[in-house]
């Protein structure tokens, strides 16, 4: 955790910024609510109501904040299902990847922007004037975008957290293949976190156990729709960023109406009329494609760490 996020932060004044943020973002509260939860996730209990849950630290201010705009991203793809289409097989998200898409762009690619916090620092410290008192708008954004290996999925840095997404699926592959029994899933864990990200746990609470997905009563924890949500919510923010030049812009006075009017057209209201790949090509007019997503992670941190792009 950077050093600007680690003051004391009152949690009902975290929520209450954050629930400011995906107001402008386009989450409708007449639709669903907020509340307080151990692992963060959105869910419908009514077709008209999605709900979304974070959690607090009040020693980290990234904590809540980014668990809302991560969670609102959810919310608001499932929020612009067509009307028409609701109480059907119709009536949902198409896949687990162009859910997480969603997620990852409000999270990331708008809520990590430099322009996003143009918008939001003023406020932002306005709301913590003794905790931010020293701190500058540039500070902040390189405080949400520190890169640092770290052991909790959700916590990942952008460049890191692809690897704990690859940790998990080849460990699902060696369950699934029968070469690994899940007696040995939490050794297996402690090598794997220590092979690929140089940690281990100090307990199975902060390892095998962190995530949810393992007990959702499929075959695995699809993992790996992190990751193409990555991927794609690049190339979705690109595609709506040709249609419409400036967003950035747009971003940094926070109006959101029109990347968020473009992704409810093209990726939110089909629901699930369209396979992942069609519902991505229509939109974007391609099949997906990582270069989109190896660009933004390129120029992002090559600024930011003051690297020479070849």
């Amino acid at each position: 955790m950077h050093s600007v996020l680690g003051s004391l932060y009152p949690g009902h004044q975290q929520l209450a910024f954050g629930e400011s943020v995906i107001r402008d973002y386009g989450y409708d509260f007449t639709r669903g609510r907020q509340d307080l939860t151990h692992h963060p996730f959105m869910t419908r209990l009514g077709e008209h109501d999605l709900r979304i849950t974070t959690r607090v630290k009040e020693d980290d201010l990234g904590e809540a904040l980014y668990s809302t705009l991560h969670e609102s991203g959810h919310a608001m793809y499932e929020q612009g299902v067509a009307e028409e289409f609701l109480g059907t097989p119709l009536g949902g998200g198409v896949s687990a990847g162009v859910h997480e898409s969603q997620s990852r762009l409000w999270e990331n690619l708008v809520g990590r922007s430099r322009a996003f916090w143009a918008a939001y620092f003023g406020k932002l410290r306005d709301a913590f004037p003794e905790g931010l008192a020293d701190v500058t708008e540039d500070e902040m954004h390189r405080a949400v975008n520190t890169v640092a290996r770290s052991l909790i999925r959700t916590d990942a840095d952008e460049l890191t957290y692809n690897l704990h997404v690859v940790t998990r699926f080849e460990l699902e592959r060696e369950l699934l293949s029968g070469r690994l029994a899940v007696r040995d899933l939490a050794d297996a864990w402690h090598a794997a976190y220590e092979g690929n990200l140089g940690l281990r746990a100090p307990s199975d609470v902060n390892g095998v156990l962190q995530d949810v997905h393992w007990y959702f009563g499929r075959i695995g924890g699809v993992f790996q729709g992190y990751t193409l949500g990555n991927v794609l919510s690049a190339q979705f923010y690109a595609a709506a960023e040709r249609a419409h030049p400036g967003l950035e812009g747009d971003i940094a006075r926070a109006d959101f109406t029109r990347l968020h009017g473009w992704l409810r057209e093209n990726v939110y209201a089909p629901g699930r009329l369209y396979t992942p790949n069609e519902l991505v090509e229509r939109a974007t007019g391609q099949p997906m494609t990582v270069e989109p997503y190896l660009k933004y992670l390129r120029e992002k941190y090559a600024a930011l760490y003051g690297v020479a792009l070849s």
